[in-house]
């Protein structure tokens, strides 16, 4: 305490530096000292602190796992030497055989074990004969050797004459084998200890391959499943654990451990693929069921794993994707690399992306109706339009849409579509609808000519109406108090697509649809069920996958509610026959290449140098006072010749009231009446566009002369 005092008071400020306020001084005692630790206690805390370090624990790891390789690896070995030199492997296989209820193949592997075993025998009487005959083949081998070593020895004796040589060549054999004697002596110490080492060596290999050693011992990488490789023992663990009770126990009677349920593992694409034949008891629902567990096991992600039933009995195929693959990009379109690729509607497949095997996945549109739904921001609107985008390059096919979002991702078939319809309200959904309609009317006539003359061959006319869930869902009524949207036979969309389905594709007027999370509200099932492909983006529930898909498709094992929303954007489940679909399954999923609009811009570019112009009308007249010239005009387009029958067809879709209805006849009426002619160029007939815009202008001109 005074030795604290003094020295508080040698830290008293000076008169020179105090203020004149008195100072209030805090003695503040010394803290104890802290006591000493025992040394046994520093000695333990030093040793636990050693113990539990990371580079204590990667040590031990190391050397329990290298001990362990050596040790299973011999285990394997003698368990593969056992397996050769007896029957075991035979009576695996044939209890196998008999557990999953397979009698023939029992009986089979039967006889291979009565082949074995008779071989065997007839081996083992060999080598009762063996010593003679080796005694005997030795003797007689050494007998020659000599004579001829000696015969040798003599033409060099004559040769040389000398009658020494003789025995030279018997001396340089003997010589000879003396030097290997003494090699082998030198040797042979150090192959005594280097032979059990490689023989070490030889059973770490087979151990480390095999990664026989516990799930602790093994490396970091491995035991959080990264790049795990997917080997037959793994799939059968993977099956064993999924928690099926008779799968489990199948597998523990089987004398194989299970290896007879699997045919060859294959590599597809980015992954392996493996059909698994299930033992009676076990059905393939169940095994479906539990896909996030069967990729847990096979330690990858649930989207990584997918579960396909194939024409075999009670059997599903696994295809498991190499771990982080999915995530990778696919690249380019060949529509965006190729600037020289052209399409042909009828006989072509337009490239729409990969499978999960990282082919070329091509999708034939020809006659087919088609929907494409997902949720949304999943990728739809691209995937429908890098379709479009394939068919544009034809130049015989026409399109109308209706984009019912207006955020320009169609824009750029400006030009290029004879109707486009942007935007989202109500005056949007009924400018759809009535294209839509105009759509059913060119069915119709279509019908009708065909009926007189069954040989006479249509140009493709595709409607693509992009967010149809919002024309289902519009509550504008016409006039006639008929609604626009609903799924009632009194809806007018609704009602005009189920025409086009029912009989558009026979002369290829085809109706394309994309929308947003299938309800029966905003997706009717006769809609939905009318399209001949069917294409679905990630979804939220099952029952949605059902009404994209179709019920059949998803218990084949199709599972778009499955994919990640916003990770596997782009990825869509298909059920068409107008794609490559492994025999016995009844989808498959495609990774769909992305276009941006750069490069949809220079696509479209390249199919209106195909054309000789389309004029592109954003609404649909009803009803108003026509001007027939200036119309034809306006559709003309702004090549040197327009065709007669694409003249009526685009007059029609400009305005149905007024010339729904016409024939060449009508149209050569107008045009001579201007005195116009209509003339054929390689079999079709054709109109100049000079001699329509020197009529315009000349009866222009007479008009308003008449009026001054």
């Amino acid at each position: 305490m005074t030795e604290n005092v003094v020295r508080l008071v040698k830290n008293l400020p000076t008169d020179a530096e105090s203020d004149g306020t008195p100072t209030v001084l805090t003695v503040v005692p010394d803290a104890p000292p802290a006591p000493l630790v025992p040394l046994w206690v520093r000695s333990g805390r030093a040793v636990k602190h050693a113990v539990t370090h990371d580079t204590t624990k990667s040590a031990a790891r190391a050397v329990a796992r290298h001990s362990l390789y050596t040790f299973n690896g011999g285990r394997i070995v003698a368990r593969r030497t056992w397996d050769g030199k007896t029957g075991a492997r035979y009576e695996r296989m044939i209890r196998a055989a008999e557990v999953a209820g397979n009698l023939e193949l029992a009986e089979e592997w039967e006889d291979r074990l009565q082949r074995f075993r008779q071989a065997r025998h007839h081996r083992r009487m060999d080598l009762l004969h063996s010593p003679v005959e080796a005694a005997k083949g030795v003797g007689v081998g050494a007998a020659m050797s000599v004579g001829v070593l000696v015969a040798l020895g003599v033409v060099m004796a004559i040769n040389n004459h000398d009658i020494r040589d003789v025995i030279t060549p018997l001396k340089a054999t003997i010589e000879f084998i003396a030097t290997l004697i003494r090699i082998v002596q030198l040797v042979w110490p150090t192959a005594v200890i280097l032979g059990p080492l490689f023989a070490l060596l030889a059973l770490w290999t087979v151990g480390s391959k095999q990664q026989a050693a516990p799930q602790w011992a093994l490396p970091a990488n491995v035991r959080n499943g990264e790049g795990e490789p997917i080997t037959p023992s793994i799939v059968v663990k993977a099956l064993r654990d999924l928690g099926v009770p008779a799968l489990r126990n199948a597998i523990k009677e089987m004398g194989d451990a299970g290896a007879s349920m699997l045919g060859p593992i294959r590599i597809a694409g980015c992954g392996v693929e493996v059909d698994v034949t299930l033992p009676s008891g076990v059905s393939t629902n169940e095994v479906q069921q539990r896909r996030r567990k069967l990729a847990e096991n096979l330690t990858r992600h649930e989207h990584e794993v997918f579960i396909t039933i194939p024409e075999a009995a009670r059997t599903v195929r696994l295809w498991v994707a190499d771990s982080g693959a999915l995530d990778e990009p696919i690249g380019p379109s060949p529509l965006v690399t190729d600037e020289t690729m052209t399409a042909n509607y009828k006989t072509g497949r337009a490239p729409w992306g990969q499978d999960l095997r990282g082919d070329g996945a091509a999708l034939s549109l020809y006659q087919r109706h088609l929907l494409i739904t997902g949720l949304s921001n999943q990728g739809k609107t691209a995937a429908l339009r890098a379709l479009a985008l394939w068919a544009a390059l034809d130049k015989s096919v026409e399109f109308r849409i209706a984009d019912l979002k207006g955020a320009g991702d169609w824009a750029m078939f400006e030009g290029l579509a004879t109707i486009l319809i942007q935007g989202p309200t109500d005056e949007d959904v009924i400018a759809a609808t009535e294209m839509v309609e105009g759509l059913v009317d060119e069915m119709e006539q279509r019908l009708e000519q065909r009926r007189r003359d069954p040989a006479t061959v249509f140009e493709p006319l595709i409607g693509i109406v992009d967010e149809a869930q919002v024309a289902f869902m519009c509550p504008a009524k016409d006039d006639e108090k008929r609604p626009y949207g609903g799924s009632k036979a009194t809806s007018r969309y609704f009602m005009a697509v189920r025409k086009v389905h029912n009989q558009g594709r026979v002369v290829d007027v085809l109706m394309w649809e994309g929308t947003q999370d299938p309800t029966d509200q905003n997706l009717p099932k006769l809609v939905r069920e009318g399209a001949h492909t069917r294409a679905s983006l990630a979804l939220g529930t099952e029952s949605q996958a059902v009404m994209a898909l179709g019920e059949k498709a998803v218990n084949g094992g199709a599972a778009p509610h499955l994919l990640r929303q916003g990770l596997d954007k782009g990825t869509l489940v298909v059920a068409s026959d107008g794609i490559a679909i492994p025999k016995g399954q009844s989808s498959i999923t495609v990774r769909t290449h992305f276009i941006d609009d750069a490069g949809a811009d220079a696509i479209t570019e390249r199919a209106k140098a195909l054309r000789s112009g389309v004029t592109t009308l954003h609404a649909i007249d009803r009803g108003e006072t026509r001007d027939p010239l200036a119309d034809i005009d306006a559709v003309a387009g702004d090549g040197k010749r327009a065709f007669t029958q694409d003249i009526i067809k685009r007059l029609a879709a400009l305005s149905e009231d007024a010339y729904g209805a016409w024939s060449f006849g009508d149209l050569s009426r107008v045009l001579e009446s201007y005195g116009i002619e209509a003339y054929k160029s390689h079999g079709r007939m054709v109109v100049r566009r000079d001699d329509i815009t020197a009529a315009l202008a000349e009866r222009d001109t007479d008009g308003s002369a008449s009026a001054s």
